[in-house]
């Protein structure tokens, strides 16, 4: 049977300045006068820091209660914390692995778990731990295979538009250079006004300029100004602004580069 969903959403402690913890820890047993505070870890040494502080919490008896209190909340927290990381960088190990050829058969004795199915279901739950659904705000995923297996079908789809769309705008900005020169071209058998100039001569300026992606934006921008332009003197005088076929040809092909950057 699938395992039943969590209902709640499960709380965790997320981003932790962990290195400035420790250094609250430590700073809280040499005020305490602990005569081996100095063989304590390093602050970016979050493991051995807490097994330090809880083999000397003894040595903050001279504390407050309150603040003794407040150093086991902090390990507490840390523990949490060290916790919630783990699982995440367990589970891309486990994804390394699984890229490397390594068989559930193998991840199930790693994993502490008895067969290749419960390494994969284990291996699917932690995989939530990085995952977000669909839901508007976004909440983690919940810790079962079903539900990752979800969530990973929906990342994947994501990653396969952004891909389709990444393409697609790679494509029209190939376009982007022939369509504008050749409009620059047919500029005097069209019927031009003082804002249809204007972004003609922009185009003209960053043209041979062109090779960047911010580049390539404002070529776009001056493009679809020009055509607004001319497409608003067309409407006006309700006659065609190109006088040649050539220009009506160079007119149409950066009317279609346009719409395809819209849709």
């Amino acid at each position: 049977m699938p395992t039943k969903p969590l209902v709640r959403e499960p709380i965790r402690i997320g981003v932790v300045d962990a290195s400035a913890v420790i250094g609250e820890l430590r700073q809280l047993h040499e005020e305490a006068e602990d005569p081996d505070v100095e063989r304590m870890p390093g602050d970016d040494e979050l493991f051995g820091a807490l097994l330090y502080a809880e083999k000397h919490a003894h040595a903050l008896k001279r504390h407050s209660p309150e603040a003794q209190q407040t150093a086991a909340l902090k390990r507490v927290q840390l523990w949490e914390y060290l916790r919630e990381q783990s699982e995440i960088h367990q589970a891309r190990a486990i994804d390394d692995a699984r890229a490397a050829g390594a068989q559930w058969v193998q991840l199930a004795p790693v994993l502490a778990v008895a067969v290749p199915s419960a390494a994969y279901n284990k291996a699917k739950r932690l995989k939530a731990v990085e995952l977000l659904d669909e839901t508007p705000r976004a909440a983690r995923v919940r810790r079962t295979p079903e539900a990752v297996l979800k969530a990973e079908r929906r990342l994947a789809q994501e990653e396969a538009a952004e891909r389709r769309a990444q393409e697609a705008a790679r494509r029209r900005h190939e376009l982007l250079v022939p369509v504008a020169t050749r409009l620059l071209e047919e500029r005097e058998a069209l019927v031009r006004d003082e804002d249809v100039d204007y972004w003609l001569e922009e185009m003209e300026v960053v043209l041979p300029h062109c090779r960047t992606p911010l580049q390539m934006v404002s070529l776009t921008r001056y493009l679809d100004a020009a055509l607004r332009a001319l497409t608003k003197l067309e409407k006006q005088t309700a006659r065609s602004v190109a006088l040649t076929e050539d220009a009506r040809l160079a007119l149409a092909a950066a009317l279609e580069l346009q719409d395809a950057s819209v849709t």
